[in-house]
């Protein structure tokens, strides 16, 4: 779970642009667990499942890096430079820092930054939905990581993601998208399997609204209809 501070600061913030674009990542039992099974040194999660928040735009990232790096980092604008991430706004498999270095040559600013703080052996995992990657997760280790080691990350990067930003996403997502509650109680209640009528009968809303509230949620998810505006929905953990 999230640091009981770091809940309170999110909690504090009146939308989603208030919370801070970089932020601590301190005590969190998942990254805690996963470090017991693999011994990295550093973690970054980068990237929300909302548009203009994608992996890339530097709008929210979670990191135990060093805060000069980071500082350094974003203040010389290294993101748009950096090959590894460059290459993970397109890419869905995950790369090594060298895979990527041999694609793009890195800035040597940004090689200088790696070796003076000690970050090393950076390896990333993309993540996608519907063709699109959104986030990705990156770890450093003082030594390259195992083939092993790889795998299991690989299989760990995504529930890491969804624990994260899950305060986040809980928090702004369907105010983000502008969602309402009768939208998402019509959605979940079609998650669940029932019809327009049988949500008319099971709530308190009459057929035609239901009918519009669901119009509208499907075009404000981008989904092309129902069954897959519930998918979105479930997918941004915005109904379960």
């Amino acid at each position: 779970m999230a640091s009981a501070d770091r809940l309170s600061d999110i909690a504090s913030c009146a939308d989603l642009s208030s919370v801070p674009a970089v932020r601590k990542l301190n005590d969190h039992a998942f990254v805690d667990m996963l470090r017991m099974a693999v011994p990295f040194e550093y973690v970054t999660i980068g990237g929300l499942d909302l548009k203009g928040y994608e992996l890339g735009s530097s709008q929210s990232i979670d990191t135990n890096m060093p805060p000069l790096y980071m500082e350094t980092y974003f203040a010389e604008k290294m993101s748009p430079q950096d090959p590894l991430i460059a290459l993970g706004k397109t890419r869905k498999t995950a790369y090594t820092e060298e895979e990527a270095f041999d694609l793009i040559s890195p800035p040597q600013r940004l090689l200088y930054l790696g070796r003076a703080h000690g970050i090393r052996n950076r390896i990333l995992f993309p993540l996608s939905r519907k063709d699109a990657v959104y986030g990705a997760v990156c770890f450093t280790s003082t030594r390259p990581f195992t083939q092993g080691e790889f795998e299991f990350l690989s299989l760990m990067a995504e529930p890491l993601h969804a624990a994260v930003t899950k305060p986040i996403m809980d928090r702004f997502a369907a105010s983000q998208l502008r969602l309402t509650k009768g939208e998402l109680l019509c959605l979940k209640m079609a998650s669940r399997g029932l019809t327009s009528e049988e949500i008319a009968v099971a709530s308190d809303y009459a057929l035609e609204t239901i009918n519009s509230y669901l119009k509208s949620a499907v075009r404000k998810l981008g989904a092309s209809n129902r069954v897959e505006a519930v998918a979105e929905a479930i997918g941004k953990r915005l109904i379960d």
